[in-house]
């Protein structure tokens, strides 16, 4: 290594340790030279993951969207900040260690889904909402039944599915037709 300080080569490794992140090592080196200290950080060069839109357009994985994503969802939960980033760790190590450079996005958002599902109801059903692109009261529904035990599913959802735009325009009505 080259010491940035006299611009010789001759340097040794003075401390090694883990990194702030995943797969990185930091190391304190001093110059044989000049005896100046300075620190490294070595990191494992990866490939770049492309991730595939909807419409064939390709961009390069980006974590933070998939944090950013998943903090919305979550906001208003109970649920730790190490849980998020365990969540989005995961995701990320499971798409780079897959042997694909290129993924659609519908199997990051998959990925997404199942891991909020498997933290929070809520999270999952928020997230679900903008990713499928629900767009009726009945989705909702829908996606709701699957959470519920057997026995609840046909009974309440089922009736509120038959009910919900009257129950709807009813208290609207109740309420002079305004909106809070």
């Amino acid at each position: 290594m080259k010491c940035p300080f006299c611009g010789k080569l001759n340097t040794r490794v003075v401390d090694s340790r883990p990194g702030k992140i995943e797969f990185e090592v930091r190391r304190r080196r001093e110059c044989q030279a000049c005896s100046q200290r300075f620190t490294t950080y070595e990191r494992v060069e990866q490939v770049p993951v492309m991730i595939v839109k909807k419409d064939n357009r390709r961009e390069e994985f980006d974590r933070e969207k998939i944090l950013k994503g998943i903090q919305k969802a979550c906001e208003k939960r109970a649920i730790s900040v190490n849980q998020i980033e365990e969540m989005v760790d995961t995701i990320e190590r499971d798409l780079r260690e897959s042997s694909e450079r290129e993924v659609s996005s519908k199997v990051v958002g998959e990925k997404i889904i199942t891991a909020l599902k498997a933290v929070d109801d809520v999270a999952y059903v928020r997230f679900a909402s903008v990713y499928r692109e629900f767009r009726h009261v009945a989705d909702f529904i829908d996606e709701l039944k699957g959470l519920l035990p057997q026995e609840c599913q046909t009974i309440e959802l089922d009736q509120m599915a038959t009910s919900g735009s009257d129950t709807i325009a009813s208290s609207k009505a109740g309420k002079g037709g305004q909106d809070d």
